[in-house]
């Protein structure tokens, strides 16, 4: 009995090892957040990219912006130069891409820049577009399937979260709550392997 649950909780934890370095491998790469949002409610999103090249450092940032949506301000980043295109202008301009260049973010940190907007494009998934600069000049391009090695990061605009569509943010909530778990799990496996 006793060599049985050994043998259980020696699959359990190879297989939890080996879901948890799949999944860190999932999320390491350029990422929005929250990533459902409420479409004609402006609000804040995070672009998260992660620098992942050994010996460089991540120097520059540029996001293509989707058609509908709409970026009312950006929060100041340290570090960073912020350099905005836009077609027309004052209330009216729209912004159609932003660089933030003369950072130097360094292997297995996230570049992380915050905006609000609003979706006014109705119910349907926003697509960006992110390239990314690092020191040595190679660059790498977010723009790919999502099934791809540098997916786009995208963001699902809904009609409404919460209200009598509760299942939807349950699912949110599900989501952050595994991720949390899994993040929290890596770092005690890391912590651990630390110490011996």
């Amino acid at each position: 009995m006793k060599r049985r649950r050994v043998r259980v909780a020696a699959v359990t934890g190879a297989a939890l090892v080996a879901f948890l370095t799949m999944t860190s491998s999932a999320f390491a790469h350029a990422a929005l957040s929250p990533p459902v949002a409420e479409t004609g409610v402006l609000q804040q999103f995070t672009l998260a990219v992660p620098t992942e090249k050994e010996g460089a450092t991540t120097t520059e940032i540029q996001m293509t912006v989707p058609s509908g949506v709409a970026i009312d301000s950006f929060e100041p980043e340290p570090g960073w130069k912020r350099t905005v295109s836009a077609s027309g202008s004052g209330d009216a301009a729209i912004v159609n891409t932003v660089t933030w260049s003369g950072g130097a973010v360094p292997t297995d940190e996230d570049s992380v820049f915050r905006f609000q907007a609003t979706l006014t494009g109705g119910s349907k998934t926003y697509t960006f577009g992110v390239r990314q600069t690092y020191s040595d000049g190679s660059v790498v391009e977010w723009t790919g399937a999502e099934n791809s090695d540098t997916p786009s990061p995208v963001i699902k605009g809904v009609s409404s979260i919460g209200g009598s569509s509760s299942s939807t943010l349950g699912i949110i909530a599900i989501v952050v709550a595994v991720v949390a778990l899994l993040l929290a799990g890596a770092s005690l496996l890391s912590g651990r392997r630390s110490l011996t």
